[in-house]
């Protein structure tokens, strides 16, 4: 198979190098001015990145991005130029393109060097500095190849290879294609998956930029539309992961990082959302109080690793056993709350016995017990403060009952 598509692809580059085709010089400035953006995106987005993950990765590439932007913005201006020297200017190899191309797979090389190297970010102040040193460092050795090469990047129309040059970039994305591949096995994101199909798409992108023998011809037109495809594929890449962790940290707002449930702020607005719904439609709504009976013991007794699991099976019974529409949330160190739309004080104490069956039905030890008190709104309250209240004064007229799981009785008596 290996050997089928590499003959595909020397027959596709074959048929491309022969292709009588001569694109609009517009259409060049087109996808430099449209690769630039995408250039210049990118980086915004690799600098968000990187202040929320510390990924030197995203952080050297945005730099690098940014760089090969202003050259390809530069040299748009020049094509015209180019264009008025007539056919001979036509059979140079611009050296913006290959600066800029050159520079930027050197930096993605670099950028997977000092990941591997040094893959924790601990200062990004630091980091930065040290990212805009290794910038300037490969642009450096870029301009100096290839403003001290001793001859111009002229055009071999007769070769193998009408343009040997490009096969340095080429060779600079497939180690870095390499290198990315190998980086997804411990661990793969929207951002490393579209990064290594990128520096694919550039190998891709050189190799036919090879076989072109004058500006404008298929295969220079090609690399173009290659090389703009691999930009908007990096930026896609980015996008996605950035929404992933702007999500996770809406998440982590709102919950309560030991037992996944809603915390404190969410059910403030929770309740405020609930109470404005409940004045809007006059149907009433509950919360319902929890407490953990003898976290307290259960911590001096079997450690505070026992004392938090019995937490997390507390929340998971809520978890699993309430509603859809409910809210669960961890009220306090030993509290939990459940809000429950459109039900009143009878519906909140069937929960109630329901959620104590549920945990003294779990057989883990060592054996827990809630106690448990509900407010109704407005009846029992029409604040936050009031409604949070008297769900407290039952839950604690309920706070010392033993004797096994409470009835339904029981429950609705202290509610």
């Amino acid at each position: 198979m290996a050997l089928v598509g590499g003959a595909a692809c020397v027959a596709l580059l074959v048929w491309l190098r022969h292709v009588t085709f001569s694109s609009d010089p517009l259409l060049y400035v087109y996808l430099e001015i449209v690769g630039s953006l995408l250039s210049f995106t990118y980086a915004a987005n690799g600098l968000v990145r990187f202040r929320g993950t510390h990924d030197r990765t995203s952080l050297i590439l945005a730099f690098g991005f940014v760089l090969s932007g202003l050259i390809e913005t530069t040299a748009t201006f020049g094509i015209f130029g180019t264009l008025a020297g007539g056919a001979a200017a036509q059979m140079r190899v611009p050296l913006a393109w290959m600066v800029s191309r050159t520079l930027l797979a050197g930096l993605m090389v670099a950028a997977l060097f000092v990941a591997r190297r040094m893959p924790n970010a601990r200062d990004p102040g630091r980091e930065t500095a040290t990212a805009s040193l290794i910038v300037g460092a490969v642009a450096y050795l870029t301009s100096a190849v290839y403003l001290g090469a001793p001859a111009e990047f002229r055009i071999r129309p007769s070769a193998w290879v009408a343009r040997p040059w490009d096969l340095i970039p080429a060779a600079l994305f497939l180690v870095a294609a390499i290198g990315i591949r190998r980086r997804l096995r411990t661990g793969v994101s929207a951002f490393d998956q579209a990064l290594s199909w990128a520096a694919a798409l550039n190998v891709a992108c050189h190799l036919v930029a090879s076989q072109s023998v004058r500006l404008f011809d298929a295969p220079f037109t090609a690399a173009q539309v290659l090389k703009v495809s691999s930009y908007a594929l990096v930026l896609g890449g980015a996008l996605l992961d950035n929404a992933r962790l702007f999500d996770q940290v809406r998440h982590m707002a709102v919950s309560d990082p030991l037992t996944g449930l809603a915390n404190y702020r969410r059910l403030l607005d929770v309740l405020e959302s609930e109470m404005e719904r409940s004045r809007r439609t006059g149907r009433p709504f509950s919360v319902l109080l929890l407490d953990l009976d003898g976290l307290k013991t259960i911590n001096d007794r079997h450690g505070h690793l026992i004392g938090s699991r019995a937490l997390c099976r507390l929340a998971e019974v809520l978890r699993v056993h309430c509603r859809a529409m409910d809210t669960a949330a961890r009220y306090g160190g030993d509290e939990f709350a459940v809000v429950l739309p459109e039900a009143g004080g009878e519906a909140a104490a069937r929960v109630a016995q329901r959620i104590c069956a549920r945990l003294a039905a779990d057989g883990q030890t060592p054996a827990v017990s809630v106690s448990a008190g509900a407010a109704v709104f407005p009846s029992d309250g029409e604040t936050v403060e009031k409604l949070l209240g008297a769900a407290d004064h039952a839950l604690y007229r309920m706070k010392g009952s033993r004797g096994g799981v409470p009835t339904l009785a029981h429950i609705a008596a202290c509610l």
